[in-house]
């Protein structure tokens, strides 16, 4: 259990070294950022299609949900504020994380940990090349610049889902749903999300180049490292979405709007 703490302790400060060295080389020549691009293609425009099929249907889903349990106490008019309030400040952000980092956080590890059992990066090295300037900082910062845009795709997506269901399927009053959505959900709520999801994509980027860059053991250790990195990503993810709405409610509290 110490062995195991000491361990744990050592791998996350490994990590913020690997971090912080990765990132400072973003504002370093030569210029990486046709990179970034790149991996903001792969992360988020082919993160589209699948965001969209489950943010539909967990607006489907939720909705209904959260119908049944207001139809009980006679306040199914407060279906809509409630549903949009889950979903912009929990269930977007946190779904989207744990899509994004399965699909691409996955694909970046198994990449780098390909790349170094073939000696790819070695070779890098070799030829004068900063690896972790052209392969880590443009793929962590397309995470990071790629998950609230996503998210906020999420976000629509399941209010489209919800309005379905709930003006179309149940026929509940459009007028009322709209009007309370306008009366609950603010700005800040959307931010929240948006926000959270900014961390997740540093997170989950970080995790699974850290493992693919120093992945070991040939073909097994690539898969090793690929599994450990999305779970690890997916863990911390949802850990840490607690402790992120705890810091911004009691930063609400501070500002006095919470």
């Amino acid at each position: 259990m110490v062995n195991a703490f000491k361990d744990f302790i050592t791998e996350t400060g490994m990590m913020m070294m690997f971090l912080s060295s990765s990132l400072r080389l973003l504002f370093v020549k030569p210029n990486r950022f046709s990179e970034v691009i790149k991996h903001m293609e792969f992360i988020g425009n082919k993160s589209v299609g699948i965001i969209s099929l489950t943010s539909l249907f967990t607006g489907l889903a939720l909705s209904f949900q959260v119908y049944l349990g207001f139809k009980i106490i006679n306040a199914v008019n407060m279906v809509g504020p409630t549903v949009a309030l889950g979903i912009t400040r929990e269930l977007g952000p946190v779904l989207t994380g744990l899509i994004v980092a399965a699909r691409a956080g996955g694909a970046m590890a198994a990449r780098l940990g390909t790349m170094r059992v073939n000696e790819q990066i070695d070779a890098l090295d070799v030829m004068g090349i900063n690896t972790r300037q052209y392969l880590i900082a443009p793929r962590i910062a397309a995470a990071i610049l790629c998950m609230p845009m996503l998210t906020a795709i999420f976000d629509f997506i399941a209010m489209v889902g919800s309005y379905f269901l709930v003006v179309h399927l149940v026929e509940l009053d459009e007028a009322i749903f709209l009007q309370k959505i306008r009366e609950t959900l603010e700005m800040r709520h959307i931010m929240e999300g948006l926000i959270k999801s900014a961390v997740f994509g540093l997170v989950f980027g970080l995790i699974c180049t850290f493992r693919g860059f120093y992945t070991t053991g040939g073909a097994k250790g690539v898969g090793e490292a690929t599994n450990r990195g999305v779970v690890m990503s997916m863990v911390l993810i949802i850990v840490l979405d607690y402790f992120l709405t705890n810091i911004i409610r009691l930063y609400y509290i501070i500002q006095g709007v919470g």
